[in-house]
Order: structure tokens, then sequence, then C-alpha cells
């Protein structure tokens, strides 16, 4: 975080924002940016649409065309978390990520059964399979 807060010290003053990607850790370096006074926006990059014309990809052509979404003021953004709140929130996504695949081997054991018995097993009588049924 230092490297990068020195290498904007010299733009501060003309900085209106910050665009960060919302990728998987993201934390620490929103959490740097706002400490240090920066206005951080929060990208949404799956409702960010990539200007059709673009010749070039790279991370230099994505900066720019943030920064002109940032500068009209459609930049799609997201909510950045309180950090107080950002371990509930983290564990809720977790728990939803486990349920879901949870229910999805439930039904492809539902699947199984039903592919090499030719009959239906419950979501409930699965549940109650001993390990030696299985």
């Amino acid at each position: 975080m230092d490297q990068i807060l020195k290498g904007l010290e010299p733009f501060k003053d003309n900085i209106e924002g910050i665009a960060v990607e919302s990728t998987y850790n993201w934390y620490w370096q929103v959490d740097g940016l706002m400490a240090a006074g920066y206005r951080v926006h929060l990208i949404n990059t799956a409702a960010v649409k990539q200007y059709e014309g673009l010749k070039y990809t790279d991370d230099d052509s994505d900066a720019f065309w943030l920064a002109h979404l940032l500068r009209s003021g459609i930049l799609p953004t997201g909510h950045i978390y309180p950090k107080e709140s950002r371990g509930v929130r983290d564990l809720l996504r977790k728990r939803g990520q486990l349920v879901r695949q949870r229910t999805a081997h439930i039904l492809s054991i539902e699947n199984l059964y039903a592919r090499n018995s030719g009959d239906r097993l419950s979501c409930n009588a699965i549940k109650c399979l001993t390990e030696e049924q299985i």
C-alpha cells in the first residue's frame, strides 16, 4: 500500500476519485486509499460495458476507459461495506455457497439413484441414509 500511496502522492490534489475493481482481495486497497483521504469507487465489473471501438484491451486502455466512465458519472459501482460488517457479509456469502453446493450434491444423488434403480428417492430420504446404505 505504501508504494501505491507514494506513486499517487504527486497527483493527490488533482485526483477526483479512484476506481478499484471489485476482485476477491479489494479490502486492503480500498481501506488504505480511504484512510489516505482518497474518494474510492468500487467498480461493479459485471456491469461495465467495454467500448466496442477499442482496439486494445490491456490494463492501460482499461484504466483510461474506467477513468472516462468515472468522469462521465456513469461508472457502475458496488457498495463498499464498512470494515465492521465485512466479516458477517463474508460468512453469509460462504454459507450461501455451501448451501448451493449441498443442494447440488443431493440432487446429484437423487439423479444417480433414479438412473440406476428406476425409482425415486426424496431429499429427506437421502439425508437419512447411512454410510453403509450409500
